[in-house]
């Protein structure tokens, strides 16, 4: 039987402008290993934003990836949604990557977790509880510190 497995990210060495960054380079990690990622924002503004970044890469590096709802009908490698769109994610998905305060339904069909610790002490309680939350659901949980890699 395939564990499920999760990894938390604590943010404590990235500053806050940076956050959005990393999650895209975790994203485009996924990618490079061949998983169809489902990318849980926390607000459509924030999805729009992680929508840009992604664009925003250099063309050797580009993330084929929509917002829900959008795009061919089994979805794109990478599909952005967030948890008041009325849209779901398209086709299968090997890896969750969660940005919202809440865990998303979608957790209980994944086989791998990606969530975060930020800064703030609220989001750090919500985080936990989001922990709490996938080890009931059967997640094997890693906790690793965040580390936003530089290409120059």
């Amino acid at each position: 039987m395939i564990l499920a497995q999760g990894n938390f990210y604590i943010l404590d060495n990235i500053a806050p402008a940076q956050h959005l960054e990393f999650v895209c380079q975790l994203v485009c990690d996924q990618y490079r290993d061949g998983k169809r990622v489902a990318l849980m924002a926390q607000d459509q503004s924030q999805a729009e934003a992680l929508d840009e970044l992604l664009w925003k890469l250099p063309a050797d590096a580009f993330i084929p990836h929509n917002l829900a709802g959008e795009g061919p009908a089994s979805g794109t490698p990478v599909m952005i949604n967030w948890p008041d769109s009325q849209q779901s994610f398209q086709g299968h998905r090997h890896c969750l990557l969660n940005l919202a305060t809440e865990v998303p339904a979608q957790a209980q069909q994944s086989r791998h977790i990606i969530d975060f610790v930020p800064t703030e002490e609220q989001a750090r309680i919500q985080a936990r509880e989001r922990y709490k939350h996938y080890r009931k659901l059967g997640f094997s949980i890693n906790t690793d510190q965040a580390e936003l890699t530089t290409s120059n």
